[in-house]
């Protein structure tokens, strides 16, 4: 997909931060969605640049795994932007394009359902380490690749640093 030129926000302190940031809009649109997915976490951490990327992307005419990914960036949004980020997907929920609505949808279903996993599962004191269940008794110092065939042992070989 060819993406117009972004037009820098005047945020970014310096030309490495324009290009890391072009790059990382670029993988946003890959066809790989490993790639498409770290690249939306990486944006997650940019705060409003990045969130300017990934609404950019789940708003876009990209594909389904380029909104998969933009959806997945905003939740891993993390400090003042997380409330930000939860209404753009909320607002997805009530856009034009089906593929929008439909990875809007799931992105909540699963912030939904790891909240409630996080609500049910109880604070465990920490645990303390155990002894272990078995003794090591004994250890060959000798592989079985020294021992010849004939059952004649070889003299120790010097190694490469005392020779």
């Amino acid at each position: 997909m060819k993406l117009k030129k972004r037009v820098p926000s005047g945020r970014e302190k310096d030309q490495e931060a324009i290009e890391l940031l072009e790059r990382l809009r670029e993988r946003v649109y890959c066809d790989n969605p490993s790639a498409a997915r770290h690249a939306a976490f990486n944006l997650s951490w940019m705060q409003e640049d990045g969130f300017e990327i990934l609404r950019e992307a789940l708003f876009s005419n990209a594909t389904r795994a380029a909104k998969g990914a933009a959806a997945y960036g905003l939740r891993k949004m993390r400090g003042r932007m997380r409330k930000q980020a939860f209404e753009l997907l909320e607002e997805g929920l009530k856009g034009d394009n089906i593929s929008t609505r439909q990875v809007c949808a799931r992105a909540l279903l699963l912030e939904k359902e790891s909240k409630e996993s996080a609500q049910q599962r109880p604070s465990a004191p920490p645990r303390r380490r155990q002894k272990p269940k078995f003794r090591i008794s004994e250890i060959s110092h000798e592989s079985p690749r020294m021992m010849p065939r004939g059952g004649r042992r070889n003299p120790p070989r010097m190694s490469r640093f005392n020779r």
